[in-house]
């Protein structure tokens, strides 16, 4: 994954990293050094509580001298990270996939990646094309389907989601397809009725595959920063969301909201997406990822 970090992330992590090497050559750490690295961890949309949370363990580790000099303060940064991040309960994969998200956040990209992955692991999986709202969603997620030799179920557009996801379950029960993956249609957190009809997409997965384990995927765009916290809590609270899906990390996101969003709501980073090639998905590793932030 360090090749995988260094190609394909390398924007977020020069853009972070290169402002952080400067502490981890200091001789002394005082009070200032911190001020100065919290702005920084600011900066990369950690999160205002996430923060201070981190801030005020440096200090208190400084004061029993565990912090002497740059290097300590990079180790000791650097396991309050991994531990933050491996505070959440672990990402076990699953039968079915649920993918929720705003729009534009790359679910149905995220879709033919999961497929691809399957097919490569020796799977069947079959795509539901839930998205009966977006213009060409379908379409879209048929090319992906024709690309990777993926089956897949469909409706029409401005059918109930509810009625296609039932036809795709049963499809998937009935032919005995290895996984489901059903690709829903963009939310706005803020659309009650629309995040009302997740928790009904879900009941109706459950009840008619009562024996798959389910997986609620949301995708959260690195680039959004604090608005994706709101979104992981109002997406969490409808779906219980397994596992997030950090998408358009080759851009120039910073991606520090996972921390704050994995400390309130205790969700593992499940998947880094990048790139358009269905190849373009790796499993997310704590311990590589905050070893590469820091530099």
């Amino acid at each position: 994954m360090f090749n995988f970090i260094k190609q394909k992330l390398q924007k977020i992590f020069t853009h972070i990293s290169s402002k952080l090497s400067v502490f981890w050559s200091k001789t002394t750490v005082d009070e200032q050094t911190l001020k100065e690295l919290e702005l920084i961890l600011l900066q990369a949309d950690t999160g205002i509580i996430t923060t201070r949370a981190i801030i005020t363990q440096l200090k208190k580790d400084a004061e029993q001298g565990l912090i002497t000099d740059g290097t300590s303060l990079r180790s000791a940064l650097e396991k309050q990270l991994i531990t933050l991040l491996r505070s959440a309960k672990p990402f076990t994969t699953a039968n079915v996939y649920l993918l929720v998200g705003v729009n534009g956040c790359g679910k149905t990209t995220l879709a033919s990646k999961l497929a691809h992955q399957a097919i490569k692991e020796g799977k069947r999986p079959l795509l539901v094309a839930a998205d009966t709202f977006r213009a060409a969603a379908t379409e879209q997620l048929e090319t992906w389907a024709e690309r990777t030799g993926c089956a897949i179920e469909k409706g029409i557009q401005g059918q109930d989601p509810a009625s296609v996801v039932f036809t795709g379950t049963k499809h998937f029960i009935d032919d005995k397809f290895d996984v489901l993956i059903i690709d829903t249609a963009g939310r706005l957190q803020t659309k009650s009725h629309l995040m009302a009809e997740l928790s009904k997409i879900k009941r109706i997965v459950a009840k008619n595959a009562p024996d798959q384990s389910i997986c609620t995927l949301l995708t959260v765009d690195a680039m959004l920063g604090q608005n994706s916290f709101e979104q992981a809590k109002l997406f969490h609270e409808s779906t219980d969301v397994s596992g997030i899906v950090l998408t358009k990390m080759d851009s120039t996101g910073k991606g520090g909201i996972i921390f704050s969003i994995t400390q309130e709501f205790g969700i593992p980073v499940a998947y880094i997406s990048f790139g358009e090639s269905i190849e373009d998905l790796k499993a997310f590793d704590v311990q590589e990822y905050v070893q590469e932030l820091l530099g």
